[in-house]
């Protein structure tokens, strides 16, 4: 009786794990329409994703963001199954309704598993597409627009003679200061930004940044300018703890270059939350001013004098300008005096 009862314990668990996979067999040959429903029904739930979620990147792009590589990828993903399913909607439609007596139920075996394989996988796909319901992209860096080729550079020895005596005091680790100065609208803003442009191209600083100082100025709208630059969000209102926040974040910088345009008094680095020395050895301050003695009161290790322009420069720069040719004799005797 034993034995009996091990043969026939057997033989129904034999038959209970047969069970399953053979209901499912006849059901690929018996329950064809079934498998269509569904298969129909999942391929629209995954367009009706793929259509949300490429309107949403949409509208990220019309706001100069970038999307994340995962949601670029799953849109690629979702095109091409949905561009796949063709050749599976061509083979169900030509069945139409069947029925269990169908003389083509081989074929319709094979048609009901694949449908069955390509339904789930469209699932899983359409699954993954909540893991992006939340955000599907990430604010692009800002351009620096200030550092982009300028037309305006036209170098002339003077200007070329400053720019090689700043990018030579910016490659000096004992200089952490420089003052660039001359008379009002020489070219001092103009040479800066080229300098800045050089330095990011050169990768010589991993961050440039440049604000606008003026005659009377708002620490704030420098700490805003910088940390726009910097993609830092403050926290905090008042401005000493905005200038720790700066304080912190530039530190994270390993090569910095802080440019501070148009300096017309004494400037606290500290309190607008700019590291410098031993605070942070690998950040350098650039500065422009009218006067020589601000570079002094500022502690500038490097000062840089940009003399205003030759004769011939200043013509030059005239001719390019406005547009003169030299076939213009008459024009250029009266604009020849201009320029002078």
């Amino acid at each position: 009786m034993a034995i009996e009862s091990v043969v026939e314990s057997l033989v129904s668990k034999i038959a209970e794990l047969l069970a399953g996979p053979i209901i499912k067999q006849f059901r690929y040959m018996f329950c064809f329409n079934n498998f269509v429903q569904e298969f129909d029904e999942q391929v629209m739930s995954l367009a009706l994703a793929l259509y949300r979620l490429q309107d949403a990147v949409d509208v990220a792009k019309r706001n100069v963001e970038e999307i994340e590589i995962d949601v670029n990828k799953w849109l690629e993903d979702a095109k091409n199954e949905i561009d796949g399913v063709n050749r599976l909607e061509k083979e169900k439609g030509k069945n139409g309704k069947c029925f269990t007596w169908c003389p083509k139920w081989i074929r319709l075996f094979k048609l009901s598993k694949a449908l069955e394989k390509k339904t789930e996988t469209l699932r899983k796909l359409e699954e993954n597409s909540r893991d992006f319901r939340t955000t599907v992209s990430h604010k692009a860096p800002l351009q620096d627009m200030e550092f982009l080729p300028s037309k305006e550079f036209t170098p002339s020895e003077s200007l070329k003679e400053a720019c090689e005596q700043i990018m030579k005091a910016l490659k000096d680790d004992n200089v952490n200061r420089i003052g660039l100065y001359g008379m009002g609208g020489v070219g001092k803003t103009t040479l800066v930004k080229e300098v800045g442009r050089i330095a990011k191209e050169t990768q010589l600083f991993d961050q440039v940044l440049l604000a606008t100082v003026s005659q009377n100025p708002n620490v704030k709208n420098i700490q805003n300018r910088m940390a726009d630059r910097l993609r830092l969000q403050f926290d905090v209102k008042t401005i000493e703890g905005r200038a720790s926040r700066l304080w912190q974040r530039l530190k994270m910088e390993k090569k910095l270059l802080v440019i501070l345009d148009d300096v017309w008094k004494f400037i606290n680095l500290i309190e607008i939350g700019i590291p410098f020395g031993d605070a942070h050895r690998g950040c350098k301050v650039l500065l422009t001013t009218r006067r020589r003695d601000i570079c002094a009161f500022m502690d500038c290790q490097s000062l840089v004098f940009l003399s205003i322009l030759s004769e011939n420069e200043a013509w030059a720069l005239f001719k390019i300008n406005a547009g003169l040719r030299d076939e213009d004799f008459n024009l250029n005797t009266v604009a020849k005096t201009v320029a002078r």
